[in-house]
């Protein structure tokens, strides 16, 4: 049976990115709407109710509306907004979360795909808060550096007409109420919310993202290696995971974590590096915000939902 599958929001650079990735699928049939009706209400409340799973890739209140439209019991939903990370009806479509994400994800109705910044985050904190290496009220620190893609197509026309002029480096959201804080919050398992500082670059795509963790303050000290372990137990126990853990290493630097470094790709690398004399370390994610940081994860979690191979249309 071949599936309907409607891009409520095709035109833009998330909606864009997934529908390249699902050109030339013979399981399932891309629903479009024709350029003058992409306002057009009763329109695109036709094409979500006639498609058996919408993909939303809407701001938020638009994205909402789109599921006030769905008037049926079947269309099933991925928002790629934050309009729904946090709502408890909706599965959060991190595949790799946990043990039992990637069923969640496969039996909803309703998923809401993860921010891009909210997932280095979670990948690295909560493995070490699940097995207690990190309590809960822990402060956590969290920044790194993101292509422009991920401000849209404002920031990319903005970053484009720049040239070379453009920021190299822009630290945001300086008022520390950036729109991705919940779920991070949330699905880190902390008590409290992170301090998060994201920085734009002048690159296109691609993200490096750290934890800083100051493990002094805590009663017993985790080395790095303890740190590595919790994390690499976690993900190695999660089936068809983009999710891989490098190595322990203690190095100085190294080029694998360039923000660049997969791009096209659906793959997040982790890394954790630590001065056990110092009581410090620092956990880095390495991924692509256009693929696992939003297009790529939203065909992950359409494949789960199809109950096809999660790995279909998805460059590892």
């Amino acid at each position: 049976m071949v599936a309907k599958i409607f891009i409520d929001g095709e035109a833009g650079t998330t909606g864009l990115q997934i529908r390249e990735r699902l050109a030339g699928r013979r399981d399932l049939e891309v629903l479009s709407i024709s350029a003058d009706k992409r306002k057009d209400q009763d329109e695109r409340k036709r094409l979500l109710n006639a498609a058996d799973i919408a993909i939303l890739c809407l701001p938020d209140d638009a994205a909402r509306e789109s599921v006030s439209l769905i008037d049926n019991g079947t269309t099933r939903v991925i928002d790629a907004s934050t309009a729904f990370r946090v709502d408890p009806d909706w599965a959060y479509g991190f595949a790799e979360m946990d043990k039992g994400q990637s069923d969640k994800i496969a039996n909803a109705r309703f998923v809401a795909n993860p921010g891009c910044w909210p997932q280095g985050l979670i990948a690295t904190v909560r493995p070490l808060v699940e097995v207690g290496l990190l309590p809960a009220d822990f402060a956590v620190t969290y920044n790194g550096i993101s292509g422009y893609s991920g401000g849209g197509k404002q920031m990319i026309s903005e970053y484009e007409a720049a040239g070379s002029a453009a920021s190299h480096f822009m630290p945001y959201a300086l008022t520390f109420q950036h729109k991705h804080v919940p779920e991070m919050t949330k699905y880190t398992g902390l008590a409290g919310a992170p301090l998060f500082v994201p920085t734009v670059g002048d690159f296109a795509q691609g993200m490096t993202t750290f934890v800083p963790l100051q493990l002094g303050q805590l009663a017993k000290v985790p080395t790095g290696r303890d740190l590595h372990a919790a994390i690499a137990d976690h993900f190695a126990g999660i089936r068809d995971s983009f999710v891989t853990v490098a190595p322990y290493e203690e190095i100085a630097k190294t080029s694998a974590l360039d923000p660049e470094a997969h791009n096209g790709t659906n793959t997040m690398t982790l890394h954790v590096f630590a001065n056990d004399a110092r009581a410090q370390a620092v956990l880095v994610a390495v991924y692509d915000n256009l693929g696992k940081g939003a297009s790529g994860a939203a065909v992950q979690n359409l494949n789960l939902m199809l109950g096809v191979s999660a790995r279909e249309s998805l460059a590892a």
